[in-house]
């Protein structure tokens, strides 16, 4: 998500919207607080805490403003007990009509205690902002969408379409149980719906804390890991061959970091290019009108690819992020490998990107493999004006004059394990950034209060608007 809303806060420079100004918490707003701090202060990192816990806090809340037991289904697997989730249903009244899925993970990268400045397990409420591992990222949506079902418990609202949500583990560990995966493998028929809410959109705020735009994700890049290998004999430094295994390596290092994937647009993409032309200088707005009609054209391409947001959603991308080789300083090296992070362009394959590395480095000596395959990839969710225009008039009310976009991610969210199953996933959030990303993956993660709150009351409307939606 954080990437996402980076990308679009170096695109747009409207500074429409005032800057947010905090007021006195409404007495509705204090109870979400509440359960907002027991999610939080829930460990949930896969080193030391407990999702299958935090599943079962939220499931007890849901049950207390009277949501049936049967309508509530925690789930786990034997060999990952501490990485369980939620389901929770809450039924509409026309039986016909598809479901709306709200999802969101409830793990939490790791926190040092050592390295915070505050406990990163104990909410707290400094200089207008919640600080907290999660306070973001994602404990803010998995708090808002059980505090959404139970306002919606509490007021007696009887939906057309039933709701659904889903709290899942595993989304920020690649190789661990993801709660997300699992239900679209195993319990498809549990979560299934028309579509489905996540993080992942959101927008960004300047230094001064005004609203810069609102972006909604539709689709995000496959991020996949290579190995690149050479192995030989060795031998003694003191008699160097030509058959050198760090050599072999430099050298098709040297070759990835010249090649350029050809440049793709989905229609998620041109849609986004197509609205922020506008807002770029003139050379930058003749070279999107050429690389929209032309995306061969070389000189438009390099013109654009200057600014790295824009070069990071033109086409796939590969950058060399590890280095391991040798065994020692007076032999010649046995073994030398290098990792190569991809962010694949929907609809391309792993294994087609691997080919075309083996291509590129042209090197039979370098052995290029897969790594662990986080998620197949998949086409974006089509940009659906049943789910993108409701979100965006909903916006243009409640933050008047910012402008809408539609986002491609260069990273990655669950989402990703939803859409290929047939349930379309789009990052819808009504969140804001401050210029730094408010410290997700790092140190003193925080949320400006009112942005927490907004977020909140935004998601509340909405999610009735898509629950009253005809077929």
């Amino acid at each position: 998500m954080r990437r996402a809303l980076s990308l679009l806060m170096a695109l747009l420079g409207t500074t429409a919207a005032p800057a947010l100004a905090q007021t006195a918490p409404r007495p509705d707003q204090l109870a979400y607080r509440a359960l907002y701090k027991e999610l939080v202060e829930t460990n949930t990192t896969l080193s030391s805490g407990s999702c299958t816990l935090a599943a079962e806090r939220m499931a007890a809340h849901l049950k207390a403003a009277g949501i049936a037991q049967t309508d509530l289904h925690l789930f786990s697997v034997p060999d990952h007990p501490k990485e369980g989730g939620l389901v929770a249903i809450y039924p509409g009244r026309d039986p016909k009509a598809k479901a709306v899925l709200m999802l969101a993970h409830i793990d939490v990268v790791e926190a040092k205690r050592e390295d915070w400045t505050r406990d990163p397990f104990t909410l707290v409420e400094e200089n207008g902002n919640f600080y907290a591992r999660g306070a973001f990222d994602d404990k803010a949506m998995a708090a808002i969408w059980v505090d959404t079902l139970i306002r919606y418990k509490q007021e007696g609202f009887k939906p057309r379409r039933t709701l659904k949500l889903a709290l899942t583990c595993g989304e920020e560990t690649n190789g661990a149980f993801n709660g997300a995966q699992y239900l679209a493998t195993n319990k498809r028929d549990l979560i299934d719906a028309a579509f489905a809410v996540n993080e992942g959109g959101g927008g960004k705020l300047d230094e001064n804390g005004k609203p810069m735009f609102l972006g909604i994700q539709v689709g995000e890049k496959l991020s996949q890991n290579y190995t690149l290998e050479v192995t030989n004999k060795g031998g003694h430094s003191s008699r160097p061959l030509p058959d050198n295994a760090i050599y072999h390596l430099v050298h098709a290092l040297d070759k990835i970091e010249a090649y350029r994937f050809p440049v793709e647009f989905s229609a998620t993409t041109r849609d986004f290019f197509v609205r922020i032309a506008p807002t770029r200088t003139p050379a930058d707005q003749a070279a999107i009108r050429t690389l929209l009609a032309t995306p061969a054209d070389e000189s438009s391409r390099s013109t654009l690819e200057r600014d790295p947001d824009l070069n990071a959603i033109l086409h796939t991308n590969c950058v060399a992020t590890l280095l391991n080789a040798g065994h020692a300083t007076n032999a010649l090296p046995q073994r030398a490998t290098a990792n190569i992070n991809c962010r694949i362009f929907p609809g391309t394959s792993a294994d087609a990107v691997r080919q075309t590395l083996v291509g590129v480095i042209a090197d039979p000596k370098v052995a290029v493999s897969i790594r662990e395959v986080r998620n197949a990839p998949a086409p974006p969710p089509p940009l659906d004006p049943k789910v993108l225009a409701p979100a965006e008039k909903l916006a243009a009310q409640m933050w008047p004059g910012l402008p809408n976009v539609r986002i491609m991610s260069a990273g990655a969210t669950d989402g990703a394990f939803l859409t290929p199953v047939g349930i379309p996933t789009y990052g819808i959030s009504g969140m804001f950034l401050d210029p730094d990303g408010d410290g997700m993956h790092g140190l003193n993660e925080r949320v400006r209060v009112k942005v927490l709150y907004d977020s909140r009351d935004y998601l509340y409307r909405l999610m009735k608007i898509y629950a009253e939606q005809p077929e």
